[in-house]
């Protein structure tokens, strides 16, 4: 799982031990993501099944991407699909991801590289591998978030931020025991490179056998930690979690997490998605793809989405 490392992580800004006065999170539920298939067929791990949508709230959905390692003929993306109302963010751990859409934008996304892609008024998007990786097969990981727009921003222009994995803010812990990558938000006075309507963090942090973290964090927002490999514990009062679980913090100053001492075969570390934001505290109307305020809006996005208003897709290229 390389996406972006160092050599020598003890060269990097620290993240401060908590002052004695702060209050460790307390962890509310610990949940299992279920198996599924999106797209043209890539297997996917549910992470926010089973947690209530208003403490998700500003997120909608998230999907770990993989991790699996395909023989050659057997990569897969997704069709062109329509998508209004929020924001889709792709983090890319390994493998590569060409992305292109009705508005002419696309590129290419390897390991450690985030799209964030703004579906605001409208847009078709398609997801693939390029011609060269579906030929020769290899190993394809990464999470797509969804992040719901303020009712003032739904129907924004599309846009895209292509955050390279050069681009994100890197920390240490203390005792060096943990990198955490900053994608976006600030953590620990560090700012991430993605630009957000919604105030939100995101970080993806790796966290040596043994070792333990305690990451500040903005009591305005709610704090999700999502295990994408590895196992250890959660919380204050170290509730076991393992690959493929979502914790569910409550308020507080502080998430805390730490990694066993001894990691299954599969890591050599504990490595989890943690993310959090300020609740819109907003109506939410979803229907596949679109993610608007009342059910009114979303069977105009259906109409306006049939009618052709959100752009024509293009033949995609590769190379």
């Amino acid at each position: 799982m390389p996406a972006v490392t160092v050599d020598n992580i003890l060269a990097l800004p620290r993240i401060p031990l908590p002052d004695a006065t702060a209050t460790p999170r307390p962890v509310k539920s610990v949940t299992t993501a279920p198996t599924g298939y999106e797209g043209e067929g890539f297997p996917v791990r549910r992470a926010f099944a089973g947690i209530d949508l208003p403490a998700l709230d500003p997120f909608i959905h998230m999907d770990q991407m993989g991790e699996v390692n395909y023989a050659p003929g057997e990569p897969k993306g997704t069709p062109w699909h329509p998508h209004r109302g929020f924001e889709t963010v792709t983090y890319m751990i390994d493998g590569i991801m060409e992305h292109q859409d009705s508005h002419g934008g696309g590129g290419i996304i390897g390991g450690g590289d985030t799209q964030w892609m703004t579906a605001g008024a409208g847009i078709l998007h398609i997801e693939a591998p390029p011609e060269h990786l579906v030929q020769s097969g290899g190993l394809f990981h990464g999470v797509q978030l969804w992040v719901n727009l303020p009712r003032d921003n739904k129907l924004a222009t599309p846009r895209y931020q292509d955050i390279t994995g050069n681009k994100v803010a890197l920390l240490s812990t203390d005792d060096g025991g943990a990198l955490v990558r900053v994608i976006a938000g600030e953590v620990a006075g560090h700012q991430g490179p993605g630009s957000t309507y919604t105030p939100i963090a995101l970080t993806h942090a790796t966290v040596a056998p043994g070792a333990s973290v305690s990451l500040p964090w903005n009591r305005d927002f709610n704090a999700l930690v999502y295990v994408l490999a590895g196992e250890g514990t959660v919380g204050a009062d170290k509730r076991p979690i393992r690959m493929g679980q979502t914790a569910l913090f409550g308020r507080g100053d502080t998430i805390e997490f730490s990694a066993s001492d001894a990691q299954d075969s599969r890591s050599e570390t504990l490595e989890v998605f943690v993310l959090g934001g300020k609740p819109i505290r907003e109506p939410v109307a979803m229907a596949g793809p679109f993610v608007m305020n009342t059910k009114a809006e979303v069977v105009e996005a259906f109409e306006d989405y049939q009618a052709g208003r959100f752009g024509v897709a293009v033949p995609p290229v590769h190379g």
